[in-house]
């Protein structure tokens, strides 16, 4: 048999593939050509094939890089910063002041490179994001390697980097411009905060404009009680039937929270074609309430994993989302059956990849989807015996248990150690804008 070239070869592992049917190869790879998956087999029958760089994942689990749906990068230099407070307390009284002092396109560039560094060393390869001065962040997620869906902020007040609230989709649009096509690794979208901080006539605009451009449309949507009554005081209807009456609700859209949400609003959710970023510990420590995910999930909504950002969580480890998604929604049915340990691990890469529009990219290890692999190491005293891969994955894996990050084909963790990015230099960084924020 011919020898086939490759530039990495990774070989050994169990391979959780997370494709349709979820083939699991106990002693498997994956073979990377040209940043694509260019094979994903047992060991035995990737022998024909020679790579630059050969991965030996013997007691290691190979698997698809997770995909975090929803967070907001810059904010790592809020984590800590107020908790243990409701929802519009935190925003009122401490985030939107703290942004409005401190987030410069400098810091945004700091903060996300934190984030976009835990991300990747925790193995999240692809993450969609929201913020403001966005093509900073574009900037410092091309700087890591990492993938990701990066959305320009649209609020109707005065936010960093448009202090006037008639340029908020101007800027959206000149930003989606700009990274349109400039790099696989960054796919521009359009987010607006929420209903209760635009205006119909924001919404319908952004919503368009993202439509218009083909890029996907993201927005917090029915979060918290007080939301719902808002909007429901002000429009007579629920947040999704708001979004739903103006046009907004599509194909292309992700609604960020989905907790307040009815059946009936359920269903408009469905037959609409949106889908849902389901971010269960920022949902619990802002008591925000628990989104009906299996009820979603059951009527074929397309439903990705987010930590969101790390001031409401704390961390962006996904790996820990997982285990508390699966178990929130247990003792919330009182049903140890629902939301399964497949169900999770899909919501955390393939699903994941669905919901934010990257579905033909990443979230599984198919041949012709881009390199974006992970290996766990599996040889820990809290990872042996395992019995069952998906079940270990989501209820006993942890982010720190990842030791080797490939993303587009290129190696960006080596051994748990992160070539991409200078921590030290970082860390200094990063403590310094602490201090001006703690001031």
């Amino acid at each position: 048999m011919l020898n086939k070239d490759a530039d990495i070869k990774i070989q050994n592992g169990v391979v959780i593939t997370c494709n349709a049917v979820g083939d699991i190869l106990d002693k498997g790879g994956v073979v990377i050509k040209q940043g694509r998956i260019a094979a994903v087999g047992s060991t035995e029958d990737l022998s024909s094939w020679t790579a630059k760089e050969t991965i030996d994942a013997t007691g290691c689990v190979v698997m698809p890089g997770l995909v975090n749906a929803h967070t907001h990068l810059p904010m790592s230099l809020f984590r800590g910063l107020a908790d243990d407070i409701p929802l519009m307390t935190w925003l009122n009284d401490y985030i939107f002041p703290a942004e409005a002092a401190h987030i410069t396109p400098d810091t945004v560039r700091i903060g996300a490179l934190l984030s976009c560094a835990e991300l990747l060393l925790s193995g999240t390869t692809t993450c969609c994001d929201g913020y403001f001065y966005e093509d900073s962040v574009a900037e410092a997620v091309f700087e890591t390697g990492i993938r990701c869906v990066a959305g320009q902020g649209v609020i109707d007040y005065p936010a960093p980097g448009v202090p006037d609230p008639l340029k908020n989709i101007a800027t959206a649009i000149s930003y989606v411009e700009k990274w349109s096509g400039r790099t696989p690794l960054i796919t521009p979208s359009i987010f607006c905060h929420s209903p209760y901080t635009c205006s119909r006539e924001t919404l319908v605009r952004s919503r368009n404009e993202a439509a218009f451009r083909g890029v996907l449309f993201q927005i917090h949507l029915a979060e918290t009680k007080s939301e719902y009554d808002q909007i429901k005081k002000a429009h007579g209807v629920s947040p999704v039937a708001y979004l739903d009456i103006i046009g907004v609700l599509r194909p292309k859209t992700l609604l960020v929270h989905s907790v307040w949400v009815d059946e009936d609003d359920r269903k408009r959710i469905a037959d609409r074609g949106a889908s849902v970023a389901h971010n269960p510990e920022s949902n619990m420590k802002l008591a925000s309430g628990v989104a009906p995910i299996p009820e979603l999930i059951k009527l074929g909504v397309t439903v990705g994993l987010g930590t969101d950002g790390s001031a409401s969580n704390n961390n962006l480890d996904l790996f820990e989302e997982m285990a508390s998604a699966a178990k929130l929604h247990k003792v919330n049915r009182m049903d140890p059956t629902i939301m399964d340990a497949q169900t999770v691990l899909n919501m955390a890469t393939a699903g994941g990849a669905e919901a934010i529009g990257l579905g033909k990219v990443a979230g599984s290890l198919e041949e012709g989807k881009m390199g974006d692999v992970i290996v766990l190491d599996m040889q820990k005293p809290h990872l042996v015996p395992m019995y069952h891969p998906i079940s270990h994955i989501v209820y006993a894996a942890k982010g720190s248990d990842v030791r080797d990050v490939i993303v587009n084909g290129k190696v960006l963790v080596k051994d748990g150690r992160l070539l991409t990015i200078d921590l030290e230099k970082l860390f200094e960084r990063v403590v310094e804008a602490g201090r001006l924020i703690k001031k």
